[in-house]
């Protein structure tokens, strides 16, 4: 998780390049700020000289003026000194403004596409990527890209026509005494290379821990109420101490290399200023050079220092940028595994059926890393195929949660799968969403594999009741609409009636217009489950999916309300249920029973008792030796 900020160039044309696509809208506004740039490049460039000519001029003129002539030759190069300054302030404020400007419209550009990047991304690769890292992404790397178009690159681009400007302004003047100003470069150059070669270990290095602390600290106040709950609060906090001491000698480590480089170079500044006034103090002494000109010389050698001393933050921008640009570029080009298919179906209304196919279907194959950070386990058997209860297993070393499933559920049929933990239920569910696609097989809704559906249509067409449902931050109205306008309000209270939430909603202080907080804070489980009961009965679903028993956090009383209008709404309409208890399913037209991602059995309650199967087990086991109804 941390190798991914180790990112070791400080440049990369490739990336660079695909950065630029960004400013291809905006190339008007870059064109005016690199013409205020050039402005201001040559006002800046040009300020010495009126050093020069004010003294060799005005202040110390060789030859004898009348002393009103000199006042006047001052007062008019002081005027066109402001002059040009002015300039130079209206130019450096649209160079900032317009680059500021690019700069924030790229970076809305940037995570408007990131941002549907992922809302794109199916549910797997969310499996495997950590939420805390792509919120880095939308986030954090997203600003270093931003800093590299209005801090790096323009910065580069401003600081080398200074240079440039300045180098070219002093041979111009004096190329002997520009000889000697520069005699210092190539040891200012060794000294620089030296010095951001430590800096960029140091900065990698200082990455590195900061991600560990980071990952520890998101840890840990994830985990704050088991961490209290085993005591552990000492040994986190040295573990996190152990963390943030080396990320403290990381800095320590940076600062010590900033703290050597900004002396240093301001010292050769001093040296080349010591050399430019022993050669042309001794010029002037002999009367070769002008007392004006070498003060100038001295001005622009102070200057041309600063865009140096500046080049050194420029690369640390630039290898920032570099790390985050290969992250955001590699979460872009990310294959989006669940597309539509070119032609994409729509669907105005499903009948309703729903067929399996011979479905194989793997999270990932075996060995690879799971969500929770194990490997996979190599599952025991050979496949159905070797047994003889169905097609022989795929090719590919996958690890199988559905093992050749095959099943039809008919129109305004209400169906219950059952079995343990970790038997496949909760997939067939995903299947029929299109959160994930199979393997091998099919999954298909009125006789059309779910793969040829255009996926917000399918979806729109399908109603989810989740145990942990999800509330946004908003009103209860707006969470019940989720941005269809077009349902009247009464239609909500009247679903909300239907299903027993309108008693708890009409106590609250604004009923349906109560703000509510993240993930619905402030209303219980119970509560949230039944504003997601009443969310999925009011889109008027074709088809009805209810995972992994959404009455299971409710009292009895709210539970019995529940059921109650699962039954009214289930009617007439193709509904799966998950259940753990099975009392709840009794009233269901058929149960599919699961067991390590295979259909073992399937049949109504009574039907599966009598048969005396896996199914008769789990009920003795559930209901006369445990705790039962």
């Amino acid at each position: 998780m941390h190798e991914e900020e180790a990112f070791k160039k400080s440049f990369d044309a490739r990336l660079a390049r695909r950065i630029l696509v960004y400013v291809r809208p905006y190339w008007k506004q870059v064109g005016l700020a690199l013409l205020a740039l050039v402005v201001s490049t040559l006002t800046a460039a040009s300020t010495p000289l009126f050093l020069k000519y004010a003294i060799d001029n005005a202040i110390v003129p060789r030859e004898a003026l009348p002393l009103a002539q000199r006042y006047e030759t001052l007062l008019l190069i002081c005027a066109l000194f402001l002059a040009v300054r002015a300039v130079d302030f209206i130019a450096n404020y649209a160079q900032t403004y317009l680059i500021s400007w690019v700069g924030q419209h790229i970076l809305y550009d940037l995570r408007s596409e990131i941002f549907a990047k992922l809302q794109r991304l199916h549910l797997g690769y969310y499996d495997r990527n950590p939420v805390g890292r792509l919120m880095t992404r939308i986030t954090s790397d997203v600003d270093a890209i931003n800093q590299f178009i209005t801090g790096g690159l323009v910065g580069l681009i401003a600081d080398f026509a200074l240079i440039l400007g300045l180098m070219t302004f002093m041979l111009v003047l004096d190329w002997r005494l520009a000889l000697v100003a520069f005699a210092i470069m190539p040891v200012f150059l060794a000294v620089t290379t030296w010095i951001r070669n430590g800096m960029r270990e140091a900065y990698r290095a200082m990455r590195l821990r900061l991600a560990k602390v980071n990952a520890s600290l998101q840890e840990n106040l994830a985990g704050v109420q088991t961490t209290q709950l085993f005591v552990r609060e000492p040994k986190n906090q040295a573990q996190f101490n152990l963390l943030s001491s080396d990320l403290r000698r990381a800095w320590v480590d940076i600062i010590k290399w900033f703290a050597l480089f900004f002396p240093l170079v301001g010292f050769m500044g001093e040296i080349t200023v010591a050399l430019v006034l022993w050669y042309g103090g001794g010029q002037v002494i002999q009367q070769a050079l002008t007392l004006g000109l070498l003060v100038a010389f001295t001005d622009y050698v102070r200057q041309l220092f600063q865009p140096l001393q500046d080049l050194s933050d420029k690369f640390n921008i630039f290898q920032a940028a570099m790390a985050s640009a290969e992250r955001i570029f590699g979460l872009l080009d990310t294959e989006e595994e669940v597309a539509d298919q070119p032609g994409a179906l729509p669907v105005k209304r499903f009948q309703g059926q729903i067929d399996f196919e011979n479905v194989w279907f793997a999270y990932g194959k075996r060995g690879e890393a799971k969500p929770d950070g194990t490997a996979g386990v190599k599952a025991e058997g050979k496949g159905p195929g070797v047994a003889g209860s169905g097609p022989s297993e795929p090719e590919g070393d996958w690890d199988w949660v559905l093992r050749g499933v095959s099943f039809r559920v008919r129109p305004g049929e209400k169906i219950a799968l059952v079995g343990a933990t970790g038997a496949g239920k909760t997939s067939v569910i995903s299947l029929i969403a299109r959160f994930y696609d199979v393997q091998q097989g099919a999954v298909r809704i009125d006789g059309v594999d779910v793969r040829d559906y255009a996926q917000r249509d399918l979806r729109r067409a399908i109603g989810i009741v989740l145990q942990d449902p999800f509330l946004f931050s908003g009103t209860i109205e707006s969470n019940l609409r989720l941005g269809d306008d077009g349902i009247p309000s009464e239609r909500i209270r009247e679903v909300c009636a239907f299903v027993g939430a309108d008693a708890f909603i009409e106590r609250l202080p604004q009923g349906y217009q109560t703000v509510l907080h993240e993930r619905g804070g402030g209303l219980s489980t119970g509560q949230k489950q039944l504003l997601a009961l009443a969310r999925a009965i009011l889109h008027n679903p074709d088809i009805l999916l209810i995972l992994d028993e959404a009455t299971a956090n409710v009292d009895s009383e709210t539970e019995q309300k529940i059921q109650a209008a699962l039954e009214r709404v289930m009617e007439g309409r193709t509904s799966i249920v998950i259940a753990h208890r099975l009392s709840t399913i009794r009233h269901v037209d058929r149960i599919l029973v699961f067991r390590k991602g295979k259909l073992l059995e399937q049949g109504s309650h009574e039907e599966l008792l009598q048969k005396g199967g896996y199914y008769a087990k789990l009920y003795e086991l559930q209901y006369v030796h445990g705790s039962g109804d």
